[in-house]
């Protein structure tokens, strides 16, 4: 959204929106337009939502509309072969990665997942690989220590959004000058699954750590409590105190849990229907918290 509304207060003319089907949403399941839509809506441009790229209809009408360059960010899938050539200079992609590393759907969680110190974006034009294109610009940002995918992911976005303005001003005035990708330093993102966010104790708890601050909000890191799943929403590193993988220490002021290395003390928690919750309030709830276990 900040991308579309950075191009659209420059002296570029945004034609069109394309964004993805009205979904459906909440309890109800009623179908509700992306966010995108709702910012287009907003700034009175015309949305075009089509189930496919391919859809003979949208095809037509992107045709008729004769763009100049498409920029895209964080559509969701492939822009198909037949389409790339249609704008005269290209699809231009914000990608929030420093590619070649982490080509794919979940750049930013496998920066935090990986441990990696500065990630970044990366605007480049699309062809028919996963983001393998020639690369326009870049911008760096450093991953803290406890970021989580949402608090690197909005930093981003933020800048992400002046490099594309940037990119798409070098590309009118002619100046723009990509360059290919280098051969080293390939690494893939493939989007985090459920499975992804199960949290295995027998890993390190700067590992768990990371995974946590990586799924958050979205799959989510969790695991067993019982017969119900816990989600953990927070969580940081310490030391100083032995408990086996997986098991779990109470205080009046901290919840811990045992790791293959150190300690993970657990901040903030959602238990399974419940709402989200510090940690030490959850187990306040407990009917015991002697010889408590996470699996």
């Amino acid at each position: 959204m900040l991308s579309l509304r950075a191009i659209h207060a420059s002296e570029h003319e945004v034609l069109a929106v394309v964004t993805r089907p009205p979904a459906p949403k909440g309890r109800g399941r009623r179908l509700e337009p992306s966010a995108v839509e709702a910012v287009a809506r907003e700034l009175e441009l015309p949305v075009f939502a089509p189930p496919s790229l391919q859809d003979s209809e949208f095809v037509a009408r992107l045709s008729a509309l004769a763009p100049e360059c498409c920029p895209v960010v964080a559509y969701g899938s492939l822009v198909p072969a037949g389409l790339l050539g249609m704008p005269a200079f290209g699809w231009i992609n914000l990608h929030f990665s420093l590619l070649p590393a982490w080509r794919g759907a979940a750049p930013v969680q496998h920066a935090i997942l990986h441990g990696d110190d500065v990630t970044g974006a990366t605007t480049f034009r699309l062809d028919e690989g996963m983001d393998t294109g020639p690369v326009f610009g870049q911008v760096t940002e450093a991953v803290g220590p406890e970021d989580t995918a949402a608090d690197l992911l909005s930093r981003l976005a933020r800048s992400g959004a002046v490099l594309l303005v940037h990119t798409l001003d070098a590309i009118s005035d002619g100046s723009a000058s990509p360059l290919p990708q280098p051969t080293e330093g390939v690494s893939f993102a493939p989007k985090l699954s459920v499975d992804d966010g199960r949290i295995d104790w027998g890993r390190s708890a700067l590992h768990i750590n990371r995974l946590v601050r990586a799924c958050y909000p979205s799959p989510g890191a969790w695991t067993m409590h019982g017969d119900a799943r816990l989600k953990l929403l927070a969580s940081a590193v310490i030391d100083g105190i032995d408990l086996s993988p997986g098991q779990v220490r109470v205080d009046k002021r901290e919840v811990v849990v045992g790791c293959g290395i150190s300690v993970l003390r657990v901040e903030r928690v959602q238990p399974q229907g419940k709402r989200a919750m510090p940690a030490v309030d959850w187990a306040r709830g407990l009917r015991s918290t002697d010889d408590l276990w996470v699996r």
